[in-house]
């Protein structure tokens, strides 16, 4: 059915079913590809094999089991940062574990801050939006919970557009 108005604009096509209509049923998709209903270790996996790749998409689960990831990582490093610290009467002081606690938690920000970004920016692409969109985070209160609401929103057929399938 076209629209009188615009006759030559087709209607849109009916969403496609996802994780139903996946064409690499019981095998793991191509790298390229998003991997809707990922288990956790294939998603955390699939993040550091496209450590620093910002194109293609990621799918919801990818995304969430990597910020899971990284959630409880960095939660555990600081709960051992803290606890190498005494509080006393007149301040406080470090214990010899804080020095390393607090080394390990920067090389792990460090070292997971790129592969974050792009799996955020191939999670934005997947609800087709724009990967600068990430940029929207820097804006105090607001960004972040815009953010958040662009990870939750579900797969878009458009979003194939960033797709760059390899042999």
């Amino acid at each position: 059915m076209s629209n009188p108005q615009y006759p030559s604009q087709q209607p849109y096509p009916a969403q496609q079913q996802y994780p139903s209509q996946q064409p690499y049923a019981g095998k793991e998709p191509p790298l390229w590809a998003p991997y809707y209903g990922a288990p956790f270790s294939a998603a955390v996996k699939r993040v550091f094999q496209k450590y620093a790749t910002f194109s293609g998409r990621a799918s919801r689960s990818e995304y969430w089991w990597w910020t899971l990831v990284s959630v409880v990582v960095s939660i555990v490093l600081n709960i051992i940062l803290q606890s190498g610290v005494q509080y006393t009467s007149y301040g406080s002081t470090a214990g010899p574990g804080t020095f390393i606690a607090g080394a390990l938690l920067v090389i792990f920000g460090l070292a997971t801050l790129i592969p974050s970004l792009a799996v955020s920016v191939r999670r934005l692409h997947d609800s087709n939006k724009s990967g600068w969109m990430i940029l929207l985070g820097l804006i105090p209160f607001v960004g972040g919970i815009i953010l958040l609401v662009f990870m939750l929103l579900g797969p878009d057929p458009r979003g194939q557009q960033y797709d760059q399938p390899t042999a």
